[in-house]
């Protein structure tokens, strides 16, 4: 009998762009961080991408210190690879948005491959009353933001991450992303295989549109041959319906409240777990398995949870 494709399912839990008072649901203090990233590798999140809030507004951190008290428990409590985000913020210098990867050397950190506009200060028009005062300015206040990573910053980053051994998830946000890491790996910044996470559905990217991800599978094959993996990611309402159709494409999928707070049309999600589980039960319902933490270690050749320094 053959054997079923391997999918991984990265769950990303609370990332710098909702904020509280858009669903109840989003995590933001260290406990409750902590519980759903337990929660959902329990539901089969094989990768866990992590941000990290400030304990008593949950304002977006990059201060390890907010990292700290749920890595631990989550390696504690989980076999589960920890992908510790470089982004974070908008508005930081490129060290400091690689500190906390650089303080806790986990397993995968995020490497975002160009600068784009990014913004999403159309959600602030949704709410009238804010749980919190900094949150409607966070969210207008993105209109006039530039998403920073200049060459000079990705090659930075690259290079004084490089002895912590870090697999990188490279976030594609528009095919010119992909030649932008071409470059790079030809440079020798970073080793073959490669993981890319192809982000759609952001105002400032590429769109959530199945010809769009076609498009950048194609790129990525001219470009890498057989010497990447890859994975989706989709804004909004596209999330579940295209990390169904990466899977069925051959790639990984990402969901989580970080990308959508939604699991159905209309449906607040009641936690990331509840993602996690659904797309599970789709990608299996459709004949593929889902990966382990230690089979997604192995197809993406990382260094081991034995290795980092939480």
């Amino acid at each position: 009998m053959a054997r079923k494709p391997k999918t991984i399912i990265t769950c990303a839990l609370t990332g710098a762009i909702h904020t509280p008072t858009m669903s109840d649901a989003l995590p933001y203090t260290y406990d409750q961080i902590a519980e759903q990233a337990i929660a959902a590798a329990e539901a089969g999140a094989a990768i866990l991408h992590l941000h990290a809030r400030n304990n008593d507004t949950g304002f977006p951190s990059i201060d390890p210190k907010d990292f700290s008290p749920f890595l631990a428990r989550i390696k504690q409590a989980t076999d589960a690879v920890v992908n510790i985000s470089t982004g974070g913020s908008l508005t930081a210098t490129i060290q400091e948005r690689i500190t906390p990867a650089k303080t806790f050397s986990p397993e995968m950190c995020s490497m975002n491959m160009g600068s784009l506009n990014f913004s999403f200060h159309g959600l602030a028009a949704r709410y009238t009353a804010w749980k919190f005062d900094w949150e409607k300015a966070y969210v207008e206040g993105s209109e006039g933001n530039i998403f920073r990573n200049t060459f000079k910053d990705i090659k930075e980053a690259a290079q004084t991450l490089a002895p912590h051994g870090i697999k990188f998830e490279h976030e594609i946000y528009d095919v010119g992303h992909l030649y932008n890491l071409k470059s790079m790996l030809d440079q020798g910044l970073f080793q073959a295989p490669i993981f890319l996470q192809f982000v759609l559905g952001i105002q400032g990217g590429i769109g959530a549109d199945v010809e769009n991800l076609v498009f950048l599978k194609r790129t990525a094959d001219k470009l890498f041959g057989d010497q990447y993996h890859w994975s989706v990611l989709a804004a909004g309402a596209a999330q579940i319906p295209m990390a169904v159709t990466a899977s069925q494409m051959g790639g990984h999928v990402r969901v989580g409240l970080e990308d959508s707070l939604f699991i159905a049309r209309g449906e607040l999600a009641t936690s990331n777990a509840q993602q996690v589980a659904k797309i599970r039960r789709i990608i299996e319902d459709l004949g593929n398995a889902v990966a382990t933490p230690d089979e997604a270690r192995e197809i993406l050749a990382l260094k081991g949870g034995d290795q980092v320094a939480f």
